[in-house]
C-alpha cells in the first residue's frame, strides 16, 4: 500500500460531516480532483525525493483503478521560469501536462508566469500545443490568433460524475504581482468578475462551483466570502503561494486550498452527490515523496527532455566548485528565513560594481528557483536552476532611513513562502510580522569596528539590488534611491565567478548559519529577542 500523507485535517465543505473518501460503491456518482499549482519542473526536486509529475501520474492511475472519475486542477505558473523554459519556452511542460491530461482531463488557470515573455508568440505556441482546458474569467487571450484566443473558456461548465460542475477562474493583476501584457489583459476587479461569473454559472444550472485561481491569499479570502451569497461556491483551489495553504470553509465561506510548488504537496478533492444531503465536497492534503513511485511511462518523457538538455549544454553537470556544507536552496528556506545559499548569493552582489564594494545588498527569495539542496559538488546546473530568468543588478545610494522603509516590503502580508522575502548582505535585520504593516522592522543594524549598530537615518549608504526590484517588482519602492546606475552585472554570472574563484583557491563555499550571529531574525511566539546578548 502506498502511503498518502494526510498533513492537515479533512475539510468538510458542507454542514454535514462525511467520509474523507467516497467508497468505491458510490464512485459512479462522484468525481475526484487532484489539485497542483506553481510547477516549474517536469521531474522531482529535493534531490529527487519530493514532487514530480511522474508520482502524480502514479496517483492518477491508482485512483482510476479504483473506478473513480479522476480530473486535474492546475492553479497556474508552469510555462516559466525554469532552466528548460529558457531554452524551449515551456514546450517540455506542455508535453508533460498533455500526458497527464490524456489520463485525467485537466483544467488550468493561467498564472502570472505564463505571461513572462513579452512576445505573444510564446503563448500562441503553448496554447496551440496543449490539449487541456484553459480557463480565465477576468482575462482574455488577445494574441490575434482566433483559434488560440478562442481556447480560453469563461463561465465554464463541465458534466462529470452525474453533476454539472462550474468553474470560477481568476488570474492575478499586474498591480498585485502579475504581468501586464497587451496580448493577455487582466481585469483587476476580481470581486465584480467573480460575481458575474457566479451568476452566469447559476443560470446554467450548476450543482457546484469550484474556484480555480492564481491570486494572493488575501484576494482568495475575498472571493471565498462570496459563498454567503452564492452557496454553490464550495472550494477555491488556488496558486501563487508556494507552500500549502488551508482555510476551512463554512456556510458563509468557501474553503481555500493551495499546494506546494513543484507538486511537493498536492490536494485531493472529492465531490459527490448524496441523496439526502446534496453535493458533498471534501479535501485532503497529500505529500508527494519517495513513498509514491514515479510512473515508468511518464518517466520516458522526463528522460527525453533531460537528454535534450544535456545535448544542448554538455557541460551542465560539470563541477565548478564544492559546498562545504549542504546549501539550503529550497523555497521553504529562501522565501522564509536566512539561507546559506541565499547568503552566498547576496554576498556576491556587493562587489558587483567594483571597489569600494557596496555597503548593502539584497535579493528577493523569488529570484532563487532551484528548490533543492546543493550538496557536495556544485555544478553549472545548480546555478542555472537557481536563476530561472535573468537578474541584472543596479547600484544606487539611499539614506539609512529610506533603506529601512524600503525593507518593510520584505515582511508584509502573512503566510509562508513569499517571493519578496529578502536574502541579505552587509547588514542584519530583525522583523516581527505580528506588528502592523510598515512597522515590522524592529531593528536594522550595520557592522562597525566594535560590532553592530543601528543604521544611521541621515547617513548615505550604497546599495546593490536586482533591476526587477528597482522597477517595482515584488512591491519594493525605490523612489528614494539616488545616483542609480543602469542595469549592470547579471547575478548568475557573478555567482559562477564566486564559486570558480573559491575552487581555484582551494576553498569550499557555504557555512552553517551561526545561531549566535544570524543575519535575519523573525520574532514570533517562541522568540522575543532580536540578537543574542
Amino acid at each position: 500500500m502506498r502511503k498518502l500523507a494526510v498533513l492537515l485535517l479533512m475539510a468538510t465543505m458542507t454542514l454535514s460531516a462525511c467520509a474523507l473518501s467516497p467508497s468505491p460503491d458510490d464512485s459512479a456518482g462522484a468525481v475526484t480532483f487532484l489539485h497542483l499549482n506553481d510547477t516549474y519542473r517536469i521531474d522531482a526536486v529535493e534531490d529527487g525525493h519530493r514532487g514530480g509529475f511522474g508520482r502524480v501520474v502514479t496517483l492518477i492511475r491508482q485512483l482510476r483503478d479504483e473506478g473513480r472519475d479522476v480530473r486535474l486542477l492546475h492553479g497556474g505558473d508552469f510555462i516559466y521560469p525554469s532552466l528548460e523554459s529558457q531554452l524551449w519556452d515551456g514546450e517540455q511542460m506542455i508535453e508533460a501536462m498533455n500526458f497527464m491530461h490524456d489520463l485525467a482531463p485537466m483544467y488550468v488557470v493561467p498564472g502570472n508566469h505564463e505571461f513572462d515573455n513579452r512576445d505573444a508568440n510564446v503563448l500562441e505556441a503553448v496554447v496551440a500545443q496543449s490539449r487541456f482546458d484553459w480557463i480565465g474569467d477576468n482575462l482574455r487571450f488577445a494574441t490575434g490568433n482566433k483559434v488560440v484566443d478562442g481556447r480560453l473558456r469563461q463561465s465554464y461548465v463541465v458534466e462529470m460524475g452525474g453533476m454539472r460542475v462550474g468553474f470560477l477562474s481568476l488570474t492575478v493583476h499586474a498591480e498585485h504581482g502579475g504581468n501586464e501584457r497587451d496580448y493577455a489583459p487582466v481585469d483587476i476587479d476580481y470581486l465584480a468578475e467573480a460575481e458575474q461569473t457566479l451568476q452566469d454559472l447559476e443560470r446554467q444550472g450548476v450543482d457546484v462551483v469550484i474556484g480555480l485561481t492564481h491570486l494572493n491569499l488575501e484576494q482568495d479570502r475575498d472571493i471565498a466570502a462570496l459563498r454567503a451569497t452564492y452557496p454553490k461556491l464550495q472550494i477555491i483551489a488556488g496558486g501563487h503561494e508556494h507552500e500549502p495553504e488551508y482555510e476551512p470553509g463554512s456556510p458563509d465561506r468557501a474553503t481555500i486550498i493551495k499546494g506546494a510548488s513543484n507538486a511537493r504537496t498536492i490536494w485531493r478533492v472529492d465531490v459527490r452527490r448524496d441523496a439526502a444531503q446534496g453535493i458533498l465536497v471534501t479535501a485532503s492534503e497529500i505529500a508527494i515523496d519517495d513513498s509514491i513511485p514515479s510512473d515508468l511511462e511518464y518517466q520516458r518523457i522526463a528522460d527525453k527532455w533531460r537528454e535534450s538538455l544535456l545535448e544542448l549544454i554538455p557541460y551542465l553537470e560539470a563541477k565548478i566548485g564544492e559546498a562545504a556544507v549542504p546549501l539550503d536552496a529550497r523555497e521553504t528556506a529562501v522565501r522564509n528565513e536566512e539561507s546559506n545559499w541565499g547568503v552566498f548569493i547576496a554576498d556576491q552582489m556587493r562587489p558587483a560594481f567594483g571597489e569600494p564594494q557596496a555597503d548593502l545588498a539584497f535579493v528577493n527569495g523569488g529570484t532563487l528557483r532551484i528548490d533543492d539542496f546543493i550538496i557536495g559538488d556544485i555544478t553549472f546546473e545548480d546555478v542555472g536552476r537557481t536563476f530561472g530568468f535573468s537578474s541584472y543588478l543596479r547600484h544606487m545610494t539611499m539614506s539609512g532611513a529610506d533603506f529601512r522603509r524600503l525593507m518593510e516590503a520584505g515582511y508584509r502580508g502573512a503566510g509562508p513562502s513569499k517571493g519578496y522575502f529578502p536574502q541579505i548582505s552587509g547588514y542584519r535585520i530583525c522583523a516581527d510580522r505580528r506588528r502592523p504593516e510598515g512597522q515590522r522592522v524592529v531593528s536594522l543594524q550595520v557592522p562597525v569596528a566594535d560590532g553592530w549598530q543601528e543604521i544611521e537615518p541621515d547617513k548615505d549608504y550604497t546599495l546593490v539590488a536586482p533591476d526587477y526590484l528597482y522597477n517595482g517588482g515584488d512591491g519594493y519602492d525605490f523612489s528614494a534611491a539616488r545616483n542609480v546606475s543602469r542595469p549592470g552585472s547579471e547575478l548568475k554570472y557573478l555567482v559562477v565567478d564566486g564559486i570558480v574563484r573559491a575552487q581555484a583557491e582551494g576553498r569550499a563555499i557555504g557555512a552553517v548559519s551561526d545561531p549566535n550571529q544570524p543575519r535575519i531574525v523573525i520574532l514570533d511566539g517562541q522568540r522575543s529577542e532580536c540578537w543574542p546578548r
